[in-house]
């Protein structure tokens, strides 16, 4: 095949008056003459003149929206508006044709939900090419970050008998026979007969594993898949999404907070340098979308703003307990503005409790920390009890404008006869998590970490408002597409 030169390099070319090739897909085609394509390098389109009175009526008939060219011509300056060079066409292939009657992506708007139901064609659209641009810069980010840090990177089971989060809401894997599935004497599925002789799931994390590794390395991440049969269709939630958590052994809540905050204002600081184009564009189509919303539901800030907010600003740290006292005296809670009013110690925050300590009172990030033990996860180290006997933990939420809680993370419960008494209390089987508990028996250390789901940074980055669109293919109920 005929070495092409990409879009990007030849809209940013100075050679000019030279012979090149350049293949993609027909954005527009106007007046038989202007082709518009684009090869995925770039957001930006680059122009083809054609000498319609010199190229087949056949030929030009087949160069619709969507089709595929290979285009060999002389870059030129161009001479016309909205565009700095052409390509004057001496030969156009078609690589392959798109029938314009049935491909769904014409020259127009489209609205997210449509391109929703054509995810494997929503990649050629500006909106989602700049979506997954940033996307894979916020990835390599993480990656570069940990990288530059030491951390070993694990890659922990996708594949496990244990339930991290103690939710239940787990995937089943099995190869047991559904319409003759194998019983144990008293009626139950009997999974000694399962590929893996027991009952096993998808995971919702890699942390306990992580833990085990850190006990070794020092510092670890994971980065991976991770899956959640929450039967919710928010657009705040999907069934399998990918998870960041760092594990970190002789740290404590302090070094963990520090850490976040840090890969926080890392991963942003890089999207922001190396996605110029495609977040600027995200900014501007942010901005057209919210004229059509009345004044009181506009965004206060822009999504640069927004970015730039959380990397200007020291996040704010406080307890949950004073969190509560500032939520129960804050106007909208006592004007009855809040849909859940806070009345006592122990609720659990929700986002519009979050985004008005971030919005509001603080106007930075916030970092909340020892929050009731009753509200949070078994592994989570105990504080003392406060004045009033209340027991709390060493957890941190870190709160984001728009979006509320982007991180969740502790110091992790290290002394294993704590442990093993919370486990007890929450019913969770210490016979089946022996391993987890071997960490607590054999050289047990002071050690924290951290989850950041990763569609959730991507959609804070971005400006998006829904989930589904910042992961290719989204999975959730009633839907398993593509």
């Amino acid at each position: 095949m005929i070495k092409r030169e990409k879009v990007k390099d030849l809209l940013e070319t100075t050679e000019f008056d030279r012979e090149v090739t350049v293949m993609g897909w027909v954005r527009t085609f106007r007046n038989n003459q202007f082709i518009a394509i684009n090869d995925g390098s770039c957001m930006g389109n680059i122009q083809i003149v054609v000498d319609f009175n010199d190229t087949p009526e056949q030929l030009l008939k087949r160069i619709t929206t969507g089709a595929a060219l290979a285009v060999t011509g002389t870059i030129v300056e161009s001479i016309g508006k909205g565009q700095r060079v052409d390509v004057k066409a001496t030969s156009i292939e078609i690589l392959g044709d798109s029938d314009p009657e049935k491909f769904p992506l014409q020259p127009k708007k489209h609205s997210l939900e449509f391109l929703r139901e054509i995810a494997h064609l929503r990649f050629r659209t500006n909106t989602f090419n700049a979506i997954f641009k940033v996307r894979h810069a916020l990835a390599f980010a993480i990656h570069k970050f940990y990288n530059e840090r030491g951390f070993v990177y694990m890659h922990t089971p996708v594949i496990t008998a244990s339930d991290a989060e103690g939710a239940g809401e787990m995937f089943k894997v099995t190869t047991l026979d559904f319409e003759n599935t194998p019983r144990t004497e008293d009626g139950k599925v009997d999974f000694s007969e399962d590929f893996f002789g027991r009952a096993t799931n998808l995971t919702v994390s890699g942390q306990l594993e992580g833990e085990l590794a850190a006990m070794s390395f020092g510092q670890i991440y994971t980065f991976g898949p991770t899956f959640r049969a929450e039967n919710s269709n928010t657009t705040r939630h999907l069934a399998e999404f990918w998870m960041i958590e760092p594990e970190v052994a002789f740290a404590d809540l302090e070094d963990n907070m520090q850490l976040a905050e840090d890969m926080m204002k890392y991963v942003i600081s890089y999207a922001l340098e190396n996605c110029k184009e495609e977040i600027e564009f995200l900014n501007n189509r942010l901005l057209e979308e919210e004229k059509s919303k009345p004044q009181n539901e506009r965004s206060a800030m822009s999504l640069i703003e927004k970015l730039n907010f959380c990397l200007d600003n020291e996040f704010e740290r406080l307890t949950y307990t004073e969190a509560i006292r500032i939520l129960r005296s804050s106007k909208p809670n006592q004007k009855k503005q809040f849909k859940y009013l806070i009345d006592e110690w122990g609720a659990d925050l929700q986002s519009e409790h979050e985004r008005y300590l971030v919005e509001k009172h603080f106007k930075k990030p916030v970092i909340l920390t020892d929050y009731p033990a009753d509200i949070k996860s078994f592994y989570m180290r105990q504080n003392e009890p406060d004045e009033q006997g209340r027991q709390t933990v060493a957890a941190m939420d870190i709160l984001f404008p728009g979006i509320g809680e982007m991180i969740g993370g502790s110091q992790r419960e290290e002394r294993l006869e704590k442990l093993t008494q919370r486990m007890e209390q929450l019913g969770i089987p210490q016979d089946e998590m022996w391993w987890y508990l071997d960490t607590r028996r054999f050289g047990s250390a002071p050690h924290a970490g951290f989850g950041l789901g990763f569609e959730r940074l991507v959609l804070f980055v971005t400006g998006m408002t829904n989930i589904r669109d910042v992961i290719a293919f989204p999975r959730f109920p009633k839907n398993a597409e593509f």
